[in-house]
């Protein structure tokens, strides 16, 4: 049986980068002998524009169907902050309760990090977001709005099964990953008081897992470390909001927005899977957005489906490309335009540039 996966391209250069992710996973399918069947989802801003309408109004047994959501870029200056990017992927995450956000941080290349004196073998690591809870379940408001008398809330939401299921998907991780083993557990629980739930559960977890090392550091000192030390991580856990700042510190370390891959998972369910940049207006349909991270988004979506040597075969390859320097960056000059990018990646799983 084909895997079904649906296929969001979005807005801005959304489908310029999702269709050189499909090039690669088309080529990726025809090496391994594997089908994928595309139905493409029309959710954007346009469409909104159109229509009025919300993937927020969908059906979720209708998302459930798939075996896998690739999804492109979200955002329009034209509407609402953060109108489509909500509709979309808080429906994907909470509806769908993707609770982990799992973001790969890795240097491919030396020349390509903006850091002094670090290599390829000191930046690998994973970062496990907790994706359903925190600040961003949107428990608040405002009140009295552009007056001098405005109040806004936001209430920061930690369950205990939350909480567990996160750390506990980190250890697994880190066993899986190889010889390191070791989560470091990444919070603020000295000044977020709330947040001690997570020292608690992370010290119970931490002894069914006694192969594993462990450590814990408040989210500034993470920031910091990330910089000066990266080598001292290998799986970091941490809550949705901090998670969501570092992963963008750790996505340029690795050489630019461009480079990020994020999967949004429920193990055994329907999960989601994007480049970490935004929709970027500015560049959108003039073909220079490089989409090395919509591609990378690609293998960690085929590693989820089981498809492990493809998987590994597409990452090998970009990471071919970018060492060789055949990929001069991670940005949008690079000097060879998004198809061309998707070209080379493609040809190279396929084989033909190896035979």
């Amino acid at each position: 049986m084909p895997y079904h996966i649906a296929v969001i391209p979005g807005d801005g250069i959304g489908p310029e980068v999702v269709a050189e992710g499909l090039k690669v996973l088309e080529s990726a399918a025809s090496r391994f002998e594997f089908c994928v069947d595309i139905e493409r989802l029309p959710w954007s801003s346009q469409f909104f524009l159109d229509t009025g309408r919300l993937m927020s109004e969908v059906p979720l047994d209708d998302l459930r169907a798939f075996d896998a959501i690739y999804l492109g870029a979200l955002g329009d200056p034209r509407l609402e902050r953060g109108l489509i990017e909500r509709s979309v992927i808080m429906t994907l995450r909470l509806g769908l309760d993707l609770y982990i956000n799992l973001r790969p941080i890795v240097l491919y290349a030396e020349r390509l990090t903006p850091l002094k004196r670090v290599t390829p073998a000191d930046v690998d690591m994973a970062v496990v977001r907790e994706n359903t809870e925190d600040a961003y379940v949107g428990i608040g408001g405002s009140m009295r709005a552009g007056t001098a008398e405005e109040i806004a809330i936001a209430e920061m939401i930690y369950t205990r099964a939350g909480v567990e299921r996160c750390i506990r998907y980190a250890f697994d991780l880190a066993r899986k990953r190889g010889q390191r083993r070791k989560v470091t557990l990444v919070d603020k629980s000295n000044a977020i008081r709330a947040q001690e739930i997570w020292r608690r559960v992370f010290g119970e977890v931490a002894r069914d897992y006694p192969d594993v090392s462990t450590d814990e550091i408040y989210v500034d000192a993470a920031a910091m470390f990330m910089v000066s030390d990266p080598a001292r991580f290998d799986v970091i856990v941490t809550t949705n909001l901090f998670g969501d700042i570092l992963t963008d510190l750790g996505a340029v370390i690795q050489g630019g927005m461009g480079s990020a891959a994020s999967a949004n998972i429920h193990p055994g369910r329907v999960s989601m899977f994007e480049p970490i940049h935004g929709s970027a207006p500015d560049i959108a349909g003039k073909s220079v957005a490089n989409p090395v991270g919509a591609i990378l988004a690609v293998a960690m979506m085929l590693d989820f489906l089981g498809e492990r040597e493809a998987a590994g075969e597409v990452e090998s390859s970009v990471r071919d490309l970018l060492v060789s320097g055949r990929i001069p960056s991670l940005d949008a000059g690079s000097g060879l335009d998004t198809a061309q990018v998707g070209d080379l990646v493609a040809e190279e799983v396929s084989g033909r540039v190896r035979s």
